[in-house]
């Protein structure tokens, strides 16, 4: 019956354009589905990855340090953040038509993978988080006629209270909010998005995030500096912790050589020690689930 209304009626996978071998109300083939592979499930991501921000790293941990040059130098205000999946093909094209296509049943899917990767987080903190997505601007809100990040944190959460029904998590949608309207961070430099974003973030509610341990959701983490941006306001406010936990991670840069004259060496040295201490532990130990 699927083969015979597909045929009648033909629709295509909004991932690779090939038709769809049956009737389904999300519209990407079965073969795409298979194409979104975990971080989680990749053995040496520890190796290869920053243990707080998950960017990729100069060297290998068991080389050098478990923090990228970034959290080196300027140790972000979140504890850690987490990510399904590369900001690459298929996921990329999947974040294109849920964002900017408007195709919302893909919220479903990709929540789930969401939750996988905030469920790597239960071992930290057992006790439970209340979610904050990360706000649109109410003008860009309107344009687009709806927040993605709200969204998949919504159906994350639906998922994570069937898999993981003790581990005690509460959706805040409108605690954060977006009070300044920014240039869109596409093209821009790490240093020109953390000027772009500054102050763009207020906690409306305090009351809701004072002594809570916060996990800030979004749809894909670049150079951190949103995340950054957000999770200061939240720690200002009165946030026990925060981390950060997105549907994808793209991979950047930023990182480049060391002054021959060794002050870039000893200021990330410094960055290093002061990460530690706020996390417990040696770097060259840190692990990355």
């Amino acid at each position: 019956m699927d083969a015979l209304s597909c045929a009648l009626f033909p629709d295509i996978c909004v991932l690779c354009g090939d038709p769809l071998a049956r009737l389904t109300s999300i519209p990407v083939c079965d073969f795409c589905w298979t194409q979104f592979p975990s971080l989680a499930d990749s053995p040496d991501y520890s190796e290869t990855h920053c243990a707080c921000c998950g960017d990729l790293l100069s060297a290998p941990a068991s080389l050098s340090s478990a923090y990228c040059r970034a959290c080196r130098m300027a140790a972000p205000p979140f504890v850690r953040a987490v990510a399904y999946g590369l900001y690459d093909t298929q996921m990329r094209d999947a974040i294109h038509a849920f964002k900017f296509d408007r195709v919302r049943v893909l919220a479903k899917p990709l929540g789930r993978m969401l939750a996988k990767s905030i469920a790597t987080l239960k071992s930290d903190v057992p006790d439970g988080m209340l979610i904050v997505p990360v706000p649109l601007h109410r003008a860009k809100r309107k344009v687009r006629g709806f927040n993605q990040a709200r969204a998949l944190a919504t159906a994350a959460v639906i998922e994570l209270r069937k898999t993981n029904p003790e581990w005690q998590l509460s959706l805040a949608k409108r605690t954060l909010i977006r009070h300044k309207q920014t240039e869109p961070q596409a093209g821009l430099s790490p240093r020109a998005r953390r000027i772009n974003l500054r102050g763009a973030f207020v906690v409306e509610d305090i009351a809701a995030v004072q002594n809570k341990n916060i996990l800030l959701v979004d749809d894909i983490m670049t150079t951190g500096a949103t995340a950054r941006s957000a999770a200061t306001a939240l720690i200002e406010a009165g946030a026990a912790s925060v981390r950060v936990a997105t549907l994808s991670r793209a991979i950047t840069t930023h990182w480049r050589k060391l002054a021959g004259d060794g002050t870039l060496g000893e200021i990330e040295n410094k960055g290093t020690r002061k990460m530690d201490a706020r996390l417990g532990h040696n770097s060259q130990n840190a692990i990355v689930h």
